[in-house]
């Protein structure tokens, strides 16, 4: 058997609570409401019960005075040669007398107890209820205060009435006066049972337990009720915005009313039709944006193809020329050949913009594309006196990539780190994980600022636009590279220091469409290089 999963459910209330504002504001009114209500009925309660007791006792006090004072009369009326056994027998009459009107108010029991202490013979025993167990019911502290008492008064204490084995106890009251015979000092007990009081109290705490649930309710369904009114219209435009986040720009609010949430739905649609209107506009320049480069680009390859051929010509014949004709004619075949790579580059850049760029994948070995890559630049380092070494830990093995966008990175990082690393070593890492691989190329030339960091991909972007290129770049092959890494799903990152060169790390999933979390090599990678001197001549 599965045991329970109760963390699971802790965090599915929780992501429930998170996402739902009507159940938090339904929540937090109904938990505020309860503590309310709880302060409020407790208040009331102690209230009510409070004054139940002091009616009961004020009425069972008068009701004692009054059997105190019939007693009284009873022996008062006695003649003074009574014998004891006489004065026992008025004694039972006057307890009858007293039970009698002690009756009326619930008393249940008595006691007639002589006071301790006094002298004299000729007076009657005590009395009291069978079973009453005055000795147990009657406390001393109030058989104290009664025997001390000067006056005619009377004074009450609380107790429990103790029932049969199965019933609970009942709350009691006594109540102690005294009584003059024959000069001697007698104690009177009454005891009562105020039973009906306390279940009075209980079925006012009861009706108050009742409402406060009710009221509850009642608060939970009109609160539910008001937030859905308003959080509905709040949840509508949520959609809303996300289905116009999602590219659908002609959905809207419907309007109902002149109230804020209307007054909310109108201006939010304003909005979108504002947004609709700039975006229309905005994608309208785009495609006439695009739509010119790419024109104005394949006008120019006809043009651009006779000049070249001519340049050919003259680059094949400029050693019959005199040294500034053939100089002119070098120039030349230089500067078509950038031409050419500029046109190349910004038809490019239109196919992206356009959205119209397909991938050519294929299984390829990371490894030999970048020794091929190398190995294509290495003349060129040669000769700006930098030498190219290649780390590869790892990434022997086929991914599936479009082998000429990743050759296309690879070449230019490289080119760019040629004429950016002031003659000392360019390293090349290549690791993989299980998830993805990554390349690394690493100059010790004069690095980039913060500010140059910030803009290293913008097209026709230069750090530096004084400092003479050797590759003859277009200032688009930072753009292009980050445009192909991102059609692969991966990431194309930079990393500079001043003092320290620079660094570019591409990483890319091994399988196509798979979701990137990390990067198998730092950024920078860890340098282990010994030697990064410049090459002596």
């Amino acid at each position: 058997m599965r045991d329970f999963d109760w963390r699971g459910w802790v965090r599915r209330g929780a992501a429930v609570w998170r996402s739902s504002l009507q159940l938090r504001t339904v929540a937090i009114t109904v938990l505020l409401s309860s503590v309310a209500v709880m302060v409020i009925a407790g208040y009331m309660s102690l209230s009510v019960g409070a004054n139940l007791f002091d009616a009961s006792r004020d009425q069972l006090t008068r009701t004692s005075v009054n059997a105190t004072l019939a007693g009284q009369q009873v022996f008062d009326a006695a003649d003074e040669g009574l014998g004891l056994e006489d004065l026992d027998v008025m004694m039972g009459e006057a307890a009858k007398v007293i039970e009698s009107v002690a009756s009326s108010t619930g008393g249940t029991s008595y006691a007639i107890l002589r006071t301790p202490g006094q002298e004299g013979s000729r007076v009657p025993s005590d009395v009291q209820t069978q079973g009453l167990g005055s000795e147990s019911l009657i406390s001393q502290e109030l058989r104290d205060v009664v025997a001390a008492s000067t006056e005619q008064r009377t004074y009450w204490q609380s107790v429990a009435l103790r029932q049969d084995a199965d019933t609970a106890d009942h709350p009691g009251l006594v109540v102690g006066s005294t009584l003059d015979i024959r000069g001697a000092q007698y104690e009177l007990y009454l005891v009562y049972d105020i039973q009906d009081t306390q279940d009075t109290l209980v079925l006012v705490q009861q009706t108050l337990g009742l409402g406060g649930f009710a009221l509850l309710a009642l608060i939970g369904v009109v609160t539910f009720v008001v937030v859905r009114l308003v959080v509905g219209p709040v949840r509508l435009a949520a959609e809303t915005s996300q289905r116009l986040a999602a590219g659908e720009l002609e959905v809207r609010i419907p309007v109902q009313g002149d109230d804020v949430i209307a007054t909310l739905a109108r201006s939010f649609n304003g909005m979108a039709t504002s947004m609709q209107q700039q975006i229309t506009r905005l994608a309208a320049l785009s495609q006439v944006q695009q739509r010119f480069v790419s024109d104005v680009s394949h006008e120019l390859r006809t043009p651009l193809t006779t000049i070249r051929l001519a340049g050919d010509v003259l680059y094949d014949q400029r050693d019959t020329f005199p040294p500034a004709t053939a100089r002119t004619a070098e120039l030349l075949h230089t500067q078509v050949e950038r031409f050419e790579l500029l046109l190349a580059d910004l038809l490019e850049m239109s196919r992206y913009d356009a959205g119209a760029v397909d991938m050519e994948t294929e299984p390829t070995n990371l490894v030999r594309l970048v020794e091929d890559a190398i190995e294509s630049l290495t003349s060129l380092a040669e000769s700006k006196g930098s030498e190219l070494r290649l780390v590869a830990p790892g990434g022997h093995f086929e991914a599936d990539v479009d082998p000429r966008r990743i050759r296309r990175i690879l070449q230019n990082l490289v080119s760019n780190a040629i004429d950016h690393g002031d003659g000392l070593p360019i390293v090349v890492w290549i690791d993989s994980d299980q998830d993805a691989v990554a390349i690394a190329v690493r100059d010790y030339g004069v690095g980039m600022s913060q500010a140059a960091l910030e803009r290293v991909f913008d097209r026709f972007w230069r750090a530096d636009p004084s400092r003479q290129r050797t590759t003859g770049g277009t200032g688009l092959g930072l753009a292009i590279a980050l445009e192909d890494a991102a059609l692969h799903g991966g990431w194309l990152e930079v990393w500079s220091d001043g003092d320290h060169g620079s660094c570019f790390r591409l990483t890319i999933p091994r399988e196509r469409g798979a979701e990137l979390r990390s990067s198998p090599l730092e950024l920078p990678p860890n340098d282990d290089i010994p030697s990064l001197e410049a090459p002596h001549a």
